[in-house]
């Protein structure tokens, strides 16, 4: 009887905040994510010998790299090594097995982008995937490195941080599980565990006056890319020209503020797409459960004013006959202005948000393939397309995974502005952690009603930068906020800056600086802050990590 009584004691003293039983877990470092540098992050932990486990809110490992963008954005893949070359190496493996190839060709492949073949011969690396493909080496990664590995895991994040004396001691899931660890690395696209952790940070674009940038805030009339409206005077009234009509779906009627101004707003999310016109292995777009097409009448109007086959400007080929298909065009597959709420909302109205996306993507290539007022053409060339029957299986052949280009942004030892990237700040940028070479790249932001009458889209930007070093101090937090915490995705940048780091190579480099440093953190026993850089350094280097354009790697294409 007393037995009884001591169990039932212990019991209650485990419960958790929810009346459930705590699994409490130890170890040296504790990775909150499911992207793809969480995964680099706790590899590399390991790799130096320290215990590590990777807390999911993800049932699928890497994020967007295993998401459907298969086409990758890369700038200067010469720039990228260490663990994430290596996961590119294994995409490269895997595709050199005849059995890879099960509904083309690797020649019927290539002959899709002639002018990318040269790309790719003489290389030990593939930049160009399945998602299935890259879930399945993320998986072989924390396999083959025996990491401990909760699916599902949600970060409870009004009370499940634990901190003292400026140090987070545990975190807890919304089940009841406990984490402890000596460093915390928080790989998310939202950054929740940051900002649980009173870590600062920022949403939305900065005013230009806040750091001396260019083209950060509003940038109305900047038309860098093939996204906007210009030259097609298309009226945004349901009656055409009578704005007394009413406006259509999908344009605001908000005032646009003056150039530079800083606001709340994020550019756009979608879900990059694979999609596949192989009879054999094509699903036709189903009907989403709330279709509404009027959603789409200005789409009917583009229609009209433009080709509508520039529908298919970025149905970029995977292998496989497959794609990864991106936004491209005036009206398209990002959803403009629908996700402003995301970074801050709650899961549950994230859950709400990532619906809405796939019920306006699905439902625009429904509107697409069966609406008797689209153009004969594009509505005959779209219905040869479809879900492929062998990617997302468990999710209606649907991605996992909404593009977060961009959620919260911390606000650490050091933000990355657009000076840096155009190398205005060399002094700033020495403690570098790896290379970042994408151009500057902020989708649209919003859709609007411009002075003249007509729509327009506002807030895409495209700006070349060369290869440039990131610093260590861009993924920590100020030592007086969190002295045992790393952020390598929601990392310290102002919203244009973001628009190069936010490319998944660069998230996996980042990521290999953040478990390196954690590791050195534990064995000097001192803050992430306090890191020795020469140490961490040394160590990158023995890990094959580019840190400057001297190291970058030969390219096989030119000749000796």
């Amino acid at each position: 009887m007393k037995y009884q009584i001591f169990c039932i004691l212990l019991s209650v003293l485990a419960a958790g905040p929810n009346g459930a039983a705590e699994q409490v877990h130890e170890h040296d470092v504790v990775v909150y994510g499911g992207t793809s540098a969480a995964v680099i992050a706790a590899v590399q932990s390991h790799r130096m010998g320290k215990s590590v486990v990777i807390v999911s809110p993800d049932k699928h490992l890497g994020g967007l790299s295993s998401g459907g963008l298969g086409f990758t954005d890369i700038g200067n893949r010469l720039s990228v090594g260490g663990l994430a070359r290596e996961f590119y190496e294994n995409i490269y493996q895997h595709y050199n097995k005849p059995e890879a190839w099960t509904q083309e060709t690797p020649d019927a492949f290539h002959q899709k982008k002639i002018g990318w073949r040269k790309m790719w011969e003489g290389e030990d690396t593939r930049w160009v995937f399945e998602p299935h493909v890259a879930e399945a080496i993320f998986d072989q990664f924390v396999e083959d490195n025996n990491i401990p590995l909760f699916r599902d895991e949600w970060l409870d994040r009004e009370h499940g941080v634990k901190k003292n004396a400026g140090s987070i001691e545990s975190i807890t899931t919304l089940s009841g599980m406990v984490f402890q660890g000596k460093i915390f690395i928080d790989a998310t696209y939202e950054g929740d565990l940051m900002a649980a952790a009173g870590v600062s940070y920022h949403v939305g674009r900065e005013a230009n006056s806040v750091y001396g940038e260019k083209w950060n805030g509003v940038q109305q009339g900047v038309f860098h890319h093939q996204h906007h409206f210009e030259g097609l005077k298309i009226s945004p009234y349901k009656v055409k020209g009578d704005p007394t009509s009413g406006v259509l779906a999908r344009i605001s009627t908000e005032a646009l503020q003056p150039n530079g101004t800083g606001d709340h707003k994020v550019q756009a999310y979608c879900f990059r797409m694979c999609l596949t016109n192989d009879p054999e292995n094509r699903i036709p777009f189903p009907k989403p459960k709330n279709y509404a097409p009027e959603q789409y009448e200005l789409l009917l109007r583009i229609f009209e004013a433009m080709d509508p086959m520039y529908v298919f400007q970025k149905f970029d080929p995977v292998p496989n006959n497959k794609t990864d298909t991106n936004n491209h065009g005036p009206f398209s597959f990002d959803n403009l202005g629908m996700n402003w709420d995301y970074p801050e909302a709650s899961y549950e109205r994230r859950n709400e948000i990532i619906e809405e996306h796939k019920t306006y993507q699905l439902g625009m290539l429904y509107f697409i393939c069966h609406d008797p007022r689209v153009p004969k053409q594009l509505q005959q060339a779209m219905q040869k397309w479809g879900l492929p029957k062998d990617e997302f299986v468990d999710n209606g052949n649907w991605s996992h995974q909404l593009y977060v280009r961009e959620a919260r942004r911390m606000v650490g030892k050091h933000v990355i502005t657009e000076h840096d990237l155009l190398g205005e700040l060399k002094s700033k940028t020495e403690k570098s952690i790896g290379m970042g070479s994408y151009g500057i790249d902020s989708h649209n932001i919003q859709r609007f009603i411009a002075a003249d009458g007509y729509v327009q889209n506002e807030g895409d930007v495209g700006v070349h930068v060369g290869d440039y070093r990131i610093p260590y101090d861009v993924i920590v937090p100020k030592e007086n906020e969190v002295s045992n915490l790393i952020v390598p995705v929601a990392a310290s940048c102002s919203h244009v800056a973001y628009g190069s780091i936010r490319m998944e190579p660069v998230f996996m480099i980042l990521a290999q600086g953040a478990g390196t440093a954690a590791c050195i953190a534990i064995d000097d026993q001192t803050s992430v802050q306090a890191v020795d850089y020469e140490k961490l350094r040394k160590r990158l280097l023995a890990d094959k990590q580019i840190l400057e354009k001297s190291q970058r790697l030969p390219d096989p294409r030119r000749k000796k």
